[in-house]
């Protein structure tokens, strides 16, 4: 027949989803409390549970001496064998103490033992089953709001959705279904601490490896994400099958997976992009659907500078320039965006910069050129090493030619700081300001250029998580640039490159 209590630690282990090892050292630790409680701590105290009689046992230990001392701690010979014939001097005998006699502050004292270690052990399984689940996505229900903080209720534990974590202008109200992502569990004292978002990028992937099998089953690999959450996303992904297309596995019949995403995420914009290892092909992929006419790589800056038909600057921009500070982050390069217009205009305006200085003709102009020392200002921040790859060039010619490029720049911005007072002080707007830029290209923003002001969008990278490599280094082409027979011709690469 199967005890009381027995039956209580079988329901409740069911119930709590706690190990009966557990209970029973819970049980054997909150009798033992409740005897300290009754007799005080001079005892002798075994608490163990009779699991053939289904009962805490509790004995108090003596030793067996000819004259005792200490009553609580020693027995006599003649008492001992009352209890044990067999007993002798020196044997530690235990005697049954009678549990119904410790009383109610005892019995209340091993309630609170029992409570305690009940919740520390669902704790710890709370713990232990979601440590290991960072980067899933969760369900649960929105179960109230704490100083801006959503807590969730996903089963036998509390989430917490930070407001940080929280996608701008999502609303919720208690008893709402919500879905996020696993983002850290910590220990705490007083119990896990599961912290969920929805604006992390690996939320973003997290969705698309649910709704796309080819994700899943590694065919298809989501190899970045860059995120504006609420507003825009770019991914970029990239097939390990050939016959396989990595956007449209995403993108799905008619939409639906990529729609699925757009719906769970509230309607936030998402670019699916091929990656590609070539980097400027990548950036070229990541501005779409902007045409590229051409791009610069700096290698050593790992930034490019991305040339576009005058059309085309505001669609390769974006508003307030998200589309070029996504793609940014996406590929991890510094990123520069400028129209036809202004690049050939700057580029003339190098060109012929260099043509001011003093002893300097075409020829060795263009061999400037040709180094990448695009105008006066590259030369003044050169050194002597730097011009000595230019053909034809000494080092005292170098050193001639910077103390003379940095003469030029200096003349050029003194010039320009006597002219700005005087047109203030007529009240006219200097020609080529920031104002009259920012009237022809309100999304643009300005750039210095050997003292002229260039209007160009530009994207610092802020983060990524892997950065794709390239090979590719491309040199734009000059128009009105001189002829000359020994001159290498300028490598192009074009966006359909």
């Amino acid at each position: 027949m199967i005890s009381d209590l027995k039956r209580v630690i079988d329901q409740v282990s069911r119930e709590k989803g706690v190990e009966q090892d557990v209970l029973i050292g819970a049980l054997e630790e909150a009798v033992k409390v409740a005897a300290r409680k009754k007799f005080g701590p001079d005892y002798d105290l075994e608490v163990n549970y009779n699991e053939e009689l289904g009962e805490v046992e509790a004995f108090e230990f003596k030793e067996v001496v000819e004259e005792v001392t200490n009553e609580h701690l020693q027995i006599s010979l003649e008492e001992a064998h009352d209890i044990d014939p067999e007993s002798e001097l020196g044997d530690s005998l235990g005697i049954k103490m009678d549990t119904d006699a410790f009383g109610r502050i005892a019995a209340q004292s091993a309630k609170q033992v029992i409570m305690q270690r009940l919740k520390e052990a669902e704790r710890d399984m709370v713990y232990e089953d979601f440590k290991d689940r960072r980067g899933e996505i969760l369900n649960g229900i929105v179960q109230r709001f704490d100083r801006g903080a959503i807590i969730v209720n996903v089963g036998r534990a509390e989430a917490e959705l930070p407001q940080k974590e929280q996608i701008p202008r999502e609303a919720y109200r208690q008893g709402d279904r919500i879905r996020a992502f696993i983002l850290e569990v910590k220990q705490f004292s007083r119990g896990p601490q599961i912290i969920l978002s929805r604006t992390h990028p690996n939320f973003l992937a997290s969705l698309f490896e649910n709704e796309v099998p080819e994700i899943s089953e590694g065919i298809v690999q989501i190899v970045q994400v860059a995120r504006e959450p609420g507003s825009r996303a770019k991914i970029a992904v990239a097939s390990k099958d050939q016959d396989v297309d990595p956007v449209g596995a995403c993108v799905g019949m008619k939409g639906r997976r990529v729609q699925a995403v757009v719906q769970e995420l509230r309607g936030e914009k998402i670019d699916i992009v091929t990656w590609d290892p070539d980097a400027a092909k990548f950036i070229c992929n990541a501005l779409a659907p902007a045409d590229i006419t051409r791009v610069i790589v700096d290698e050593d800056g790992r930034s490019m500078e991305v040339v576009v038909p005058d059309d085309q600057l505001s669609l390769a921009i974006g508003k307030r320039g998200q589309n070029v500070r996504l793609a940014s982050r996406l590929t991890g390069w510094r990123l520069d965006v400028v129209g036809e217009t202004n690049y050939n205009t700057a580029l003339k305006d190098g060109y012929r910069s260099l043509l001011d200085l003093e002893g300097i003709g075409e020829k060795r102009a263009t061999d400037l050129y040709e180094a990448d020392f695009k105008s006066v200002g590259d030369v003044a921040g050169a050194s002597v090493d730097d011009l000595l790859a230019v053909k034809g060039m000494t080092a005292t010619k170098a050193e001639t030619l910077i103390d003379e490029a940095i003469r030029y720049v200096k003349e050029r911005r003194d010039a320009e700081t006597s002219e700005t007072p005087m047109q203030e002080a007529a009240g006219e707007e200097p020609e080529g300001s920031l104002a009259e830029d920012a009237e022809k290209s309100p999304e643009s923003e300005p750039s210095e250029t050997d003292g002229e002001t260039v209007p160009q969008a530009s994207a610092d990278h802020e983060e990524a998580e892997t950065a794709p490599g390239t090979e590719s280094s491309e040199t734009p082409q000059v128009e009105d640039a001189p002829e000359e027979d020994d001159r290498e011709s300028e490598t192009l690469k074009t966006a359909d490159e």
